[in-house]
């Protein structure tokens, strides 16, 4: 599901073509995608403790099997996006859903070794996204990217369904009719204002105007839910896992892994392929080494947490981020595409030992009365984090063009303004202690 994030991205200038339409339009794939996410994702809280585990995952993937074979056979864009919305909407309602079951189900020892996994979802997932649709598209058409997907997703659908068997009985609670359009109106909105936040050099002020829009209705909808949590009224999605520090600096942390992992997931193909020029395939199959070395790790630090705790992981991770992408910043056209792929597999390392450390640490932290708000809450967050973090590389890179006209220089400016965010990690992960479930969450960071 995570995959669809990042599979057009290949598939793009073909689906322009058949459709013929233009970059901008087209951008409202991705851009749809991560709004619906953004909308759907805040929502889950309450849907967790409504609804039974079983009937939220036939529902999520029944909406993306019916979203992917939609795109498949799109007469027209509107279609396609349609298409593309069911899919997001399906992803939205999985995510939440497969961290609060982890919690719910897997022993607090055996924690670190399922949340290494979900890791490998979360952030290996979008990281091949290029991948997968370079591969696909060098010998059929953009439809086959779906294609391929969907026999999978029926597939899993079908595993899961009989995996899950009878699972507990759906939930009471009241659905506050007024948070959401306020989350609808803030989410999305902010999301939209950054990912369009390019267009802002063109003289275009909606994005801007929707920047605004996401900042004053997230306001109204924070103080909401606040308010409805002090009268016990049940919250749309409840804000008080952000009041115990644990949670809240680890969410920080992913926020800026994920913010600078999507951001280099855009830049490093646009260098490729446009400072380098390189064909999509190369710049595809070049990305994957890393994504598959952080598949691998992943698992294992994911076991290595459940033996010896966060530290032995997030202090060495904290360290290869910011390391890895001033050597990105450090390229210039002589470089060897073998020293970006190894660089790249640098990134990749610390991106594994930080999110596997990190959600396990962090949602391990939590009561289990409020699970389901902690993983809606770090899905958002990483949501609007990829938003963001892409919006500020491209700006970064688009700035660089404009003082050299090199995409070269474009690609340097986006990877020290990256390099100098994930800096910030370095001062937050040392003070991490072994096993937050064992002590009492507010102190265990």
């Amino acid at each position: 599901m995570i995959l669809n994030e990042t599979v057009l991205s290949v598939a793009l200038p073909s689906i322009l073509a058949d459709f013929e339409i233009d970059e901008t339009t087209g951008g409202w794939l991705t851009t749809g995608f991560l709004l619906t996410m953004a909308v759907v994702i805040p929502t889950t809280g309450y849907l967790l403790r409504r609804f039974s585990a079983r009937t939220l995952f036939v529902t999520a993937l029944l909406l993306f099997i019916v979203g992917t074979g939609l795109a498949a056979v799109a007469p027209g864009f509107v279609v396609l996006l349609l298409a593309r919305v069911i899919q997001a909407s399906g992803t939205a309602i999985v995510l939440p859903l497969l961290m609060t079951t982890t919690l719910n189900l897997v022993p607090v020892s055996h924690r670190g070794s399922v949340m290494g996994l979900i890791g490998v979802v979360i952030s290996v997932a979008p990281a091949i996204g290029p991948t997968v649709s370079g591969v696909v598209m060098h010998s059929f058409s953009w439809r086959m990217v779906f294609g391929v997907i969907l026999p999978l997703a029926v597939l899993t659908l079908v595993i899961g369904y009989v995996g899950l068997g009878r699972s507990e009985a759906a939930g009471s609670g009241r659905l506050d009719v007024v948070s959401i359009p306020l989350s609808v109106v803030g989410f999305g909105s902010l999301v939209y204002g950054l990912s369009s936040a390019s267009q802002l050099a063109e003289g275009n002020l909606v994005p801007a105007v929707g920047l605004v829009a996401g900042v004053v209705f997230l306001v109204l909808f924070i103080r909401r839910q606040n308010r409805l949590d002090r009268e016990g009224r049940g919250p749309l999605l409840s804000l008080e896992p952000l009041g115990i520090p644990v949670f809240r600096r680890g969410v920080l942390v992913l926020a800026i892994g994920m913010a600078t992992a999507l951001g280099s997931i855009v830049v490093l193909p646009l260098y490729l392929q446009n400072g380098r020029g390189f064909e999509v395939l190369a710049v595809g199959l070049a990305l994957l080494p890393g994504g598959l070395l952080q598949a691998t790790l992943s698992s294992i630090f994911g076991r290595v947490y459940d033996r010896f705790g966060p530290r032995p992981l997030v202090i060495p991770g904290a360290i290869l981020l910011p390391t890895a992408l001033f050597g990105f910043a450090s390229m210039t056209g002589e470089t060897p595409l073998a020293g970006m792929i190894g660089w790249h597999m640098t990134f990749c390392t610390g991106m594994a030992m930080l999110m596997t450390a990190l959600m396990t640490h962090s949602l391990g932290a939590l009561p289990q009365r409020l699970y389901s708000h902690g993983s809606a809450i770090v899905n958002t967050v990483m949501q609007l984090a990829g938003a963001t973090g892409t919006a500020l590389l491209l700006t970064a890179f688009s700035i660089g063009i404009a003082v050299t006209g090199t995409a070269g220089t474009g690609a340097r400016y986006a990877f020290l303004f990256a390099g100098a965010l994930a800096l910030l990690p370095i001062f937050i992960v040392p003070r991490l202690r072994k096993h937050p479930t064992e002590e009492p969450a507010a102190s265990a960071l």
